[in-house]
């Protein structure tokens, strides 16, 4: 990761000129002779870290960063941190027609949240999350990613535990942190302040990619649990639950658990799914993948269908967590409004041909993801039919 730079304020006096003619430098950190006291006094000029950007301090974060950083490294890469590119050397003799796939994205309000509580550790996990598993919806497996943290102040510790979050999240989805950049914003942000974002570049071949035009009428409809939440609809969270509802992060809400607070419910890491769709691409005919996110089941499942056909998600096949109820009851929500914003407990969906149902479900829970048939694929004009009620509910 490399990061803004900083004018030092304490280089020495100047310095005889080499021609021996006793003259000193003129530079802007030459002593200044005052002629009524007859005592050298030093013309300070304004610094870098007057205004609130420590070079120091990025360098320190970087250097706690390296060994977790390490821990992502691919054969493919090349160099270390610290250089003006990430460089990586795609091995193009392993694929016929490779294309190139990425995605950019961010953790949103959640960081809030981590911010409010002093826990920086799980937000970089959520946002590899939002980035690679988007990447992996199209059947292509994630290479890289470059982080960028922006910050009002670069305290070295809490910046080191960001980094790990966004270290743990590549190890787990396979890819390089290849590195990034610690933007310092004194004046623009409080010092408690920080936002987060990615770029993730992943490669597929071809004829390989995944999408509405290898979807068919027959084929089911397969989820992937969530982990909760996930990292959309934290503002709407944060009204409903911290505004309008007055409670506190450090609550302790009977529908979540007697040893779980609101915070840490709310700061669950965004399971990633990356690794277990790529072994499932190997074992199953999977038509389309959808991450779900911001919309919901039904705005993502959407942008995998053809015209022709729709998908029909039948509710009482799950049961969402509960705090996907604590939201809605405390905020009065309406479910059309539920559904186009949460993810109500389903992460990521595959569309499989019905032949592979058994398969496919075998194979993720063997993974222990929680799976199950929630919908097929009927003729139809192109949308998501919503059936039923959520079990339980």
């Amino acid at each position: 990761m490399t990061h803004v730079g900083e004018r030092s304020d304490s280089a020495g006096g100047g310095q005889a000129d080499k021609g021996g003619s006793g003259q000193t430098d003129k530079g802007p950190f030459n002593l200044k002779w005052n002629g009524r006291t007859n005592r050298g006094r030093r013309q300070r000029t304004v610094t870098y870290a007057d205004a609130g950007v420590s070079i120091h301090a990025g360098e320190q974060a970087v250097e706690r960063l390296k060994t977790q950083v390490h821990r992502t490294k691919r054969p493919e890469v090349l160099g270390d941190l610290g250089g003006f590119a990430g460089l990586f050397r795609l091995d193009t003799s392993k694929y016929r027609s490779p294309v190139l796939a990425s995605s950019t994205d961010g953790v949103g309000t959640k960081l809030l949240i981590a911010q409010a509580m002093d826990i920086h550790d799980t937000v970089g996990i959520d946002l590899v999350a939002m980035v690679v598993d988007d990447i992996v919806a199209c059947g292509a497996e994630p290479l890289f990613l470059l982080d960028y943290v922006a910050c009002g102040e670069v305290q070295p510790d809490r910046v080191a535990e960001i980094g790990a979050g966004v270290a743990l999240g590549c190890q787990t989805a396979g890819c390089a942190l290849l590195g990034g950049e610690t933007a310092e914003h004194p004046g623009a942000m409080a010092a408690h302040e920080y936002d987060l974002a990615a770029t993730g570049v992943g490669v597929v071949e071809e004829d390989d990619i995944l999408g509405r035009d290898r979807v068919e009428v027959g084929d089911a409809v397969i989820a992937m649990g969530s982990s909760g939440l996930h990292a959309n609809g934290y503002s709407l969270v944060r009204h409903v639950l911290l505004g309008a509802g007055r409670l506190r992060l450090d609550s302790v809400i009977e529908d979540l658990g007697a040893q779980r607070t609101l915070g840490e419910e709310l700061l669950t890491p965004t399971r990633i799914y990356t690794k277990d769709c790529l072994d499932l691409l190997r074992e199953a005919d999977v038509r389309a993948l959808a991450h779900v996110t911001g919309g919901g089941i039904p705005g993502n499942l959407v942008r995998v269908l053809p015209g022709h056909v729709d998908a029909v998600v039948n509710r009482a096949t799950w049961c969402p967590q509960p705090i996907f109820d604590v939201v809605q009851r405390r905020g009065r929500i309406d479910s059309a409004e539920m559904e186009s914003t949460f993810n109500m407990g389903i992460g990521m969906l595959a569309i499989v041909a019905a032949d592979d149902v058994d398969r496919t479900l075998a194979f993720l829970r063997g993974r222990k993801i929680d799976a199950w048939q929630v919908g097929e694929i009927v003729e139809g004009s192109g949308e998501v039919r919503m059936l039923g009620s959520y079990a339980g509910g």
